[in-house]
């Protein structure tokens, strides 16, 4: 008997079955890129947008009238938190890799600085202000653009 057509037709068989199960892997990883970079797309367009709010949200506090220092306070924290950015800062915590995570937390913590300062009763305008608008800008101009490089899109090149 001859075992050549019946060996290279097995041959011919497997080879065929490992190209597909190497196609199909291939194009599982792709899928499976596109869609961890979509989530992480989402995740910091949530987060930056929290952030954003949170700062506008504390800045129109400390420009409004409060009867007392703990009233004021208070009012600043509420407003923080209204804007959702605990829990984008936890998303971001876990799908963000470390860069960003690291620079997300840089952000958030300027615009906590922010926070407590106005809660101690600083004035929008002030001297004092000025430094820590300044680092919390440059901090988050410093997130976006590693977001961005995370995310394949190039530097924007104004801020």
């Amino acid at each position: 008997m001859d075992w050549m057509p019946l060996l290279s037709t097995l041959a011919g068989a497997a080879i065929g079955i490992a190209a597909t199960l190497i196609a199909d892997r291939n194009r599982w990883r792709r899928e499976e890129g596109r869609h961890a970079l979509e989530i992480r797309r989402e995740v910091y367009t949530v987060f930056v947008a929290a952030l954003k709010d949170a700062g506008e949200e504390i800045r129109a506090v400390a420009l409004g009238d409060h009867m007392s220092a703990s009233a004021r306070d208070a009012a600043v924290r509420e407003a923080v938190r209204g804007t959702g950015i605990y829990t984008a800062s936890e998303r971001l915590w876990l799908v963000g890799p470390p860069q960003v995570v690291t620079a997300g937390n840089e952000a958030f913590h300027g615009l906590r600085a922010l926070r407590d300062a106005y809660a101690r009763g600083m004035a929008v305008g002030s001297a004092e202000e000025a430094p820590l608008i300044a680092q919390r800008r440059a901090a988050t101009a410093r997130m976006r653009d590693i977001m961005r490089e995370d995310l394949g899109i190039g530097p924007l090149g104004i801020e």
